[in-house]
Parts: structure tokens; sequence; C-alpha cells
């Protein structure tokens, strides 16, 4: 067997070793590393809320209030006003019954599975989803089915086949490609089959939808049984956390059976209240999203002119694909050497052959950011010829 430091000169030589850097500043559109300032194309703070002053000043006087800690678990004694009426702003935010908060999207989406799907049920799966809905399948040692990306249609085959569907698990916005689930035929096969649809809207909540209400919203799909939203709060409410939301019988469920609920102490009281104070914002101030949008299309449109190869997505997340990893990360060095900070993606996390440049947008940014990154981008596709 190998020893671990021939495993990790093994990530090395094949360009997959993977390094933090660390930030000297704020979150934003402009960090500090090493005393260097880059423009950064590589965050989940998509509308520029992780260091709005109302949010910040929102957690300041929630720690004065409460603290800086819960204490203790939900069930124990961890779970404050703050957290009940972010529950119950949340639930009536996305429209349903209640909401329940948990400490990360993936301890939400362990829950979840673990507390609905049995050992001889079966979940299906997207082959692209995060993997914390693939390692919640795996530790529920339900069956599992993958079905090919999106591909609703090849999914009602293996679902007829099945013999006990108990669920769909999928992203609602994939978050290495940006592109979205197909979530209307996906909740009638759910329904179809007696199974329920657990949808992770990470990269959505907030963000897509007139009212920035997630996928199902900007779909046009009831969010209602047999569906469970996932919405986590650290990407475009800029704070940290997660929440499921459906009807009562289901949270009441999670709360009696969901061990990541159960055995891990409360979200602080404080980013609760930080949580509050940017869902207001993200209610009030729809023109984060309408500029989002704008920057989107902007980056789009001069991507094409360059030849850049994107995936078809038109959310916040756009990826340059590159193919190497090698190539992926040559590139982000380059990026880097002219003050924009976007870094390359690579196996595992997507399959070989497909890494790329994640770009990511902020409604923060603006139109002379897109362009600046454009032109940054250009010698690449020369490059590349």
């Amino acid at each position: 067997m190998r020893s671990l430091e021939e495993n990790l000169e093994q990530r090395r030589l094949a360009h997959l070793y993977r390094r933090r850097e660390v930030l000297a500043s704020a979150q934003g559109i402009e960090v500090t590393i090493e005393n260097e300032c880059l423009l950064a194309f590589c965050s989940n703070d998509y509308l520029g809320l992780a260091n709005h002053p109302e949010v910040v000043r929102a957690l300041q006087e929630g720690a004065a209030r409460y603290g800086v800690g819960s204490g203790a678990s939900h069930l124990v004694s961890g779970h404050s006003a703050a957290h009940h009426a972010l529950e119950e702003e949340l639930a009536e935010f996305v429209g349903t019954q209640r909401a329940l908060l948990f400490s990360t999207g993936y301890m939400a989406n362990l829950g979840v599975v673990s507390a609905l799907a049995s050992r001889g049920g079966t979940v299906f799966e997207d082959r692209l989803n995060h993997a914390s809905l693939i390692d919640a399948a795996r530790l529920a040692r339900a069956k599992v089915v993958r079905y090919p990306h999106a591909d609703a249609a090849t999914l009602a085959q293996r679902m007829a086949a099945a013999r006990q569907p108990e669920l769909i698990t999928t992203d609602a916005v994939f978050s290495m490609d940006g592109d979205v689930a197909p979530l209307a035929a996906l909740t009638a096969l759910a329904a179809k089959h007696g199974a329920r649809l657990l949808a992770d809207d990470a990269h959505g909540f907030g963000v897509l939808g007139r009212h920035g209400r997630g996928s199902f919203e900007a779909q046009g799909v009831e969010l209602a049984a047999p569906a469970i939203y996932m919405g986590t709060l650290g990407k475009a409410l800029g704070t940290f956390g997660a929440f499921v939301a459906g009807e009562a019988a289901l949270i009441e469920t999670l709360i009696q059976q969901a061990r990541t609920y159960i055995y891990t102490t409360a979200l602080p009281p404080a980013v609760a209240e930080a949580t509050r104070a940017a869902l207001r914002l993200v209610i009030k101030e729809s023109w984060r999203r309408e500029h989002l949008q704008q920057l989107i299309a902007r980056f789009r449109a001069g991507a094409a002119r360059l030849g850049l190869q994107l995936a078809p997505s038109l959310t916040a997340i756009q990826p340059v694909m590159l193919g190497a990893a090698e190539t992926a990360l040559a590139a982000s060095r380059v990026l880097r050497e002219r003050g924009i900070w976007v870094p390359a993606i690579r196996p595992p996390t997507v399959p070989v052959g497909s890494a790329r440049l994640r770009v990511s947008f902020s409604a923060a940014h603006t139109f002379d950011h897109v362009d600046r990154l454009l032109v940054a981008l250009a010698p690449l596709t020369r490059d590349a010829a």
C-alpha cells in the first residue's frame, strides 16, 4: 500500500493537488491574498450580501443579545427565538407550511435522505449530483440508481422497473455546470411512483425566480409535496447554514429522525439574526437579481465573441470549459497574474476531461468588472488556437 506521502505526490503529478488561499480581507468582489489585491469571480456570494452593513449590524446586535454560540442542539436548549423566527420567515418566503434549520447544506441532505430512505427502498440520483446527495444515499444504505444528467425520460424507465422507489434526489442548479434540473418532470415522476423529490437549491435560492424564491419559482413549478426543498444560507444570503422546507408532517419527521439535526449544536442565534436581515434585503431589493442577470448576459455575449467554450448555463455559475486539469491550472495562473482570481476546477469535482474555470458572478460586480475579465480571458483563446 502506498504511503500518504506517495499518494500526495501522485496528486501533484496529476495536477490534482489542492491548496487553500488565505484571505486577509472581508469576503467581496475584491479580496486580499498575501498583500495582493485581486478581482474575484469565485465566490457564491451571488447577491453581494456577505459584507452588507445591515447584515453585519444584525449579526453584531444578535451577538450582543444572544451571545456567540447556541450552547446546545435544537432539541436540548439551543433553539432560540431567533432560530424560530427565521424558520417561520423562510417557510413563508418559499411558500411551504414549515421550514427547519440545519447547520450546513451537506448536513441537511444527509438528514433528509437518512430519515426518509429505507434499506429496501431505491434512491434515484442524477449523475452530476453534489457530493452531499451522493453520500446521503450511501449512508442510508438504500439501493442507489443513477440516471443520466437531467434525463427525465431515462429516469422514468428506471423508476418503472424499480421495486420500491422512495426518493429522487437532484441539484436544482448544478454547482459546477450552472444548468438546472427539470423540476416539473421530476416532481411528476415522484408523484406517479409514490416517491419524494429532494431538490438541493443551494445555488438557486435567493437568486432565481421573480421574487428570488428559487428554482421552483423560476420554472413555474408549485413547491408542494412530493417535493422537498433544501436551500442554503451561505450563498445568496451571505451568511451560514441551510434549511429544509415542506409540509408540517415532513418537518416533524425530520425533527424526530434526522440524525444530522438531532445530534449537532444549533447554528449561533446571531447568525440567524443576520440571515433574517439578509432575507429582508432579498425581498425588497429585486435590483440585485436583475443586475446579476445583466452581468451574466454581458459575459456570455463577450465570451461568444471570443470563441470561449461555455457550459449551457444562464445562472450565476459560468464555467469556461478547458478539458485537461493542467490546462485549467495554467489558465487560472494567467488570470491571477492579471489580477483576477478564478480557481481551476478539476477531477474528482468534475469528470475527467472536463476541467474548467468556474466563473461565478455577484450582484456587486459591475459591467466594467465583466469587461476586465473578458480582456484577461482573450489571450487564452489565442493560446488554445
